[in-house]
């Protein structure tokens, strides 16, 4: 591996926040369970939790099932072992994964499954369930990175995490698949009807593990921050969660006709629609020719790789990230609203429940520091090409993502819901120096840094010491412990107060009543500050307007950061027209 992708593996191991899987073990007989579909046997893992991996909780969605909504999984005889994590979902093999050829295609489309974390003494049916959605821009990564057993036996609660489909598997909506298709169905959001449906197993299915049905928190970080904000604004997902956390989300999506229609070029702003994908797949002519039932056929016996094949990896330094742009997420009407979220936020058509959001304080470094732009190698060492400058931009696009985020959404929830809205914002830099590096200013709390410390799990692999070492570790640990706490807390009661134990800085609510109220709370060590509530928020109108008038950058300069900020947000658009600035016509996912 090349010295540029350890660093991007560095980097691609903090979007997965995980390590290899350990071998299977020993199924333990106190762990069965009986379940809906049959009985299952775990096994004893992390802090001593219970864990049952890889249950399906959705029949493979192949075949005629293929782009169609999930359906109940078939029962089992006997008692199935719980012991492995499922496959992952149909994706391009990255720098981070290590086992598959870089560029090519792995994973299997029969991956909807979850998997449970429950401390060893659960009660049936009393505990509150957090219900993970893992990150990866809706086309890479699994449920597979994930331990849940330290926040499972802390906290005192049932985790779960879940596979979903991903990329043209997840979200595609074309005529042709509309034949004879559910309105949900036709609303091309299988990946979205995925989480729906794992939520609908976790109601019928999670009391025997110890969690209580109607104490639910989902929670996400990126794209499943992303999938969070869809749930909230989703009518058939209304009354299966009772709180949601959303880290480092966002509440883009897509109008129906920027889903559909040929654009001529490979790779536009949201990513091939699905005309472009049967362009590439059949060709103009031939595609002329056939009816909708005939491409409906040749697209379901196509293979995920032949799929995939007409979404280029955006990585265009050469090296294999996984990730490709697609439209995602659709305005269709029935599954999620015809209006973007934050119209919907401010006109109350959501589900109303207690609600976190946060981002980390430098969202874009991690994206960055994998950039030859702003990082030169020697001998494999990273260094800053332009300090200043690179702190410039960090902090615009990640000031710009918390005002997106975080504050402009929390702001209309809170208008319209009351004392029920919290925020954060993580702020822990303290990674080692690493040969002169200072991965402290280069990473520092960057995009999914947070992740780990929500889990207690600093195994990220080889690559760990560049991050966590023994100097670190009494603080992070420490705020590691608070992080839990907190979340714990949020599950079962919907208010992160003091934390779960009580004795930790009071988290208030989103208070709006004058400009210098307390809006979130910071995460941070000792050192850094500690942890504390904070008022100062972010607009786009605002940001827009500083960079505006800010010396450091020419017109150029300031078009191409702007295009940065409004790839995933395309209402910011209009804002940006004083500044003389086009639309930008590539977008990377999230």
């Amino acid at each position: 591996m090349s010295p540029r992708s350890t660093l991007l593996a560095l980097a691609l191991a903090l979007i997965a926040c995980g390590a290899p899987r350990p071998p299977a073990p020993t199924s333990d007989p106190t762990t069965k369970r009986a379940i809906a579909s049959g009985d299952v046997v775990g096994f004893a893992g992390a802090e001593g939790s219970h864990v049952w991996l890889g249950i399906p909780y959705a029949a493979p969605p192949v075949g005629a099932l293929r782009w169609r909504a999930p359906q109940d999984p078939p029962p089992w005889q006997g008692v199935r072992s719980a012991l492995v994590f499922g496959a992952r979902c149909p994706q391009y093999a990255s720098a981070l994964e290590g086992t598959h050829q870089l560029g090519t295609v792995y994973g299997s489309e029969d991956c909807l499954t979850l998997n449970v974390w429950a401390p060893p003494d659960a009660e049936a049916g009393r505990l509150p369930v957090m219900f993970w959605i893992h990150g990866g821009g809706n086309v890479q990564g699994g449920s597979d990175f994930y331990d849940g057993g330290a926040l499972a036996v802390h906290q005192n609660v049932v985790v779960v995490s879940v596979n979903y489909r991903l990329g043209p598997l997840g979200w595609l909506r074309h005529a042709a698949l509309r034949e004879g298709a559910t309105p949900e169905e036709k609303s091309g959001n299988f990946g979205t009807l995925d989480l729906i449906h794992a939520l609908r197993w976790v109601h019928a299915n999670i009391a025997p593990f110890g969690g209580n049905p109607a104490s639910v928190t989902i929670f996400g970080e990126s794209a499943g921050g992303r999938n969070v904000v869809a749930l909230l604004q989703a009518p058939a997902a209304r009354g299966l969660f009772a709180g949601a956390i959303v880290e480092s989300g966002g509440t883009r999506s897509r109008g129906l006709e920027e889903s559909e229609r040929v654009t001529t070029v490979p790779v536009v702003r949201f990513g091939p629609t699905s005309g472009d994908l049967l362009l590439h797949l059949l060709g103009k002519e031939t595609l002329a020719r056939m009816s909708l039932a005939e491409i409906a056929e040749f697209l379901r016996a196509q293979t995920a790789a032949q799929l995939l094949a007409a979404y280029p990896e955006t990585d265009a330094e050469g090296d294999h990230t996984g990730f490709y742009d697609i439209p995602q997420q659709f305005r269709d009407g029935v599954v999620l609203p015809a209006v973007e979220a934050p119209a919907a936020f401010a006109s109350g058509d959501y589900a109303r429940v207690p609600v976190i959001w946060g981002t980390n304080r430098d969202e874009a470094k991690l994206f960055m520091f994998a950039s030859s732009k702003h990082i030169r190698r020697f001998l494999g060492i990273p260094r800053l090409r332009d300090e200043a400058g690179y702190e410039r931009e960090a902090q615009y696009r990640s000031r710009f993502w918390k005002a997106y985020g975080v504050d402009e959404p929390a702001a209309a929830m809170r208008r319209v819901q009351g004392p029920s809205v919290y925020a954060y914002r993580f702020d822990w830099d303290e990674q080692p120096v690493v040969f002169g590096a200072d991965l402290g200013r280069m990473i520092g709390a960057a995009h999914v840094i947070e992740v780990p410390f929500v889990f207690a799990s600093w195994n990220l692999g080889p690559n760990s010491k560049l991050l966590f070492d023994e100097d670190n570790a009494p603080g992070r640990l420490a705020l590691s412990g608070a992080i839990q706490s907190y979340w714990g807390q949020f599950a079962w009661t919907g208010s992160p107060g003091r934390g779960r134990d009580g004795m930790r800085p009071a988290w208030t609510a989103w208070d709006p009543s004058q400009p210098d109220a307390d809006k979130y709370i910071v995460f941070d060590t000792e050192s850094g500050g500690g942890i504390r509530m904070a008022h100062e928020t972010e607009s786009t109108g605002a940001l827009i307007a500083e960079l505006a008038r800010d010396p450091a950058y020419d017109e150029a300069a300031r078009c191409a950061l702007l295009a940065e900020w409004t790839r995933d947000v395309p209402t910011v658009v209009a804002q940006a027209e004083p500044l003389g600035c086009q639309a930008p016509a590539v977008a990377r996912t999230n």
